[in-house]
């Protein structure tokens, strides 16, 4: 079978793999603690799901415009006015089918053969992918866990070419948690102000923060970025409305309008349904969010502390979100390692890794190379407690045996 060179160029999303391998595996009854999935356990709240059925018993099962209702669109400007202070009208707003299919919108729009497109790693597993599926080239940052997994203006400077047409900040991040602050956000923009490139900004996780964070994206600090920043956000994480898929751009309204006639020629409006229970999340209690994080500020403590007294393994504190990206380098030098490696491959050592503790632990996490840092290992903590315990226990047994 012929297919395109495209669709060769890509693989499929490790963290959908994990979290399907683990689902899998439970099915034939064996215990397995899944640490791989990118989504809160917690239940959807109740008045987003009452707005729903009232939209079904009252007949909003229509098509509605590819962009979003309007209402939705309101929701969001107004979102965006009381979070962060900016002002958008229904025009510089866009509804899309879930946070991801808002960038691979936005790449397909921009993006032309050979355009560059700078993405700080420890990275999403799909921004890359969605690149190359334009056309683009991804162009990689690398940052460490010494360094808190940041960009410096340096880097960033070092980076942009001729060929670059937008810069990815995504903070707080998938998979590190690394969160900017407004300073460090203020020394990028430095370089970005005199550069003629877009800025997309990633906030999907803006209010799963910690220790009294503030959040901050670089379209809050003047209105010359503000007209370069594509700001994408959710109602997936905020919410624990992952399987809703609603996601959304605001920006400038001529890239605005683009997407909208992409989207119209490709998956259409997205749910009716779940644009009205995203109305009422947008505009209804917000202190709903109080109690996740407070279960996540918890789980963040016993997952990383559980992963620090595990000898070869190094975990620092995320900011944000709710992933622990520990290093494991130093496993890889464990006196069996070489043993590992003959009997599961070893193409890469996070994937080596993640499938011993998957065959020897029954822990499923998410190999480090899907971020593109080989040396770590991805944690989700959107898990109960008793998980997080079991599941370090299970992983420290696992790690004293390659000793």
């Amino acid at each position: 079978m012929k297919f395109s060179e495209r669709i060769l160029s890509v693989k499929p999303s490790p963290t959908l793999a994990v979290t399907a391998l683990a689902n899998s595996l439970k099915a034939q009854g064996i215990d397995v603690i899944g640490f791989g999935s990118g989504e809160p356990d917690f239940d959807t709240p109740r008045f987003i799901k009452d707005a729903a059925i009232r939209a079904i018993e009252s007949g909003k099962t229509k098509y509605t415009p590819a962009g979003g209702i309007p209402e939705l669109k309101e929701a969001i400007a107004m979102k965006f006015k009381r979070d962060n202070n900016l002002e958008y009208s229904n025009s510089e707003v866009t509804v899309n089918c879930g946070g991801k299919h808002s960038f691979y919108n936005l790449m397909q729009v921009l993006l032309n053969g050979g355009d560059e497109v700078i993405i700080p790693a420890p990275y999403w597993v799909s921004y890359p992918p969605m690149v190359l599926l334009a056309g683009g080239n991804p162009v990689i940052i690398d940052t460490t866990d010494e360094k808190g997994f940041k960009i410096t203006p340096d880097q960033l400077n070092s980076a942009i070419t001729k060929r670059t047409r937008a810069v990815l900040i995504n903070s707080p991040s998938n998979p590190t948690g690394a969160t900017y602050t407004r300073a460090e956000l203020e020394a990028l923009a430095e370089i970005l102000e005199k550069k003629d490139l877009l800025i997309i900004s990633d906030d999907i996780y803006e209010f799963i923060l910690y220790e009294n964070r503030s959040f901050y994206n670089l379209a809050m600090l003047s209105d010359s970025l503000k007209r370069k920043t594509l700001v994408l956000n959710g109602v997936s994480k905020t919410y624990s409305m992952t399987g809703w898929r609603i996601g959304y751009i605001a920006g400038d309204e001529e890239i605005i309008k683009k997407v909208e006639i992409l989207q119209s020629q490709s998956t259409s409006n997205p749910s009716s349904i779940s644009q009205w229970a995203s109305v009422a999340a947008l505009t209804g209690d917000q202190r709903i969010v109080d109690d996740m994080i407070d279960a996540f500020v918890r789980r963040r403590k016993l997952i990383v502390d559980g992963l620090n007294a595990i000898p070869g393994i190094q975990c620092i504190n995320p900011e944000g979100s709710f992933y622990a990206f520990p290093n494991v380098q130093d496993l890889y030098r464990s006196k069996s390692w070489e043993s590992v490696e003959k009997k599961y491959g070893a193409e890469n050592r996070s994937g080596t890794l993640a499938a011993y503790l998957l065959e020897e632990a029954n822990v499923a996490v998410v190999p480090g190379i899907g971020f593109g840092s080989d040396n770590y290992i991805r944690l989700s903590f959107a898990t109960s407690d008793e998980n997080i315990t079991e599941g370090i226990k299970r992983i420290a047994g696992a790690v004293e045996k390659l000793r």
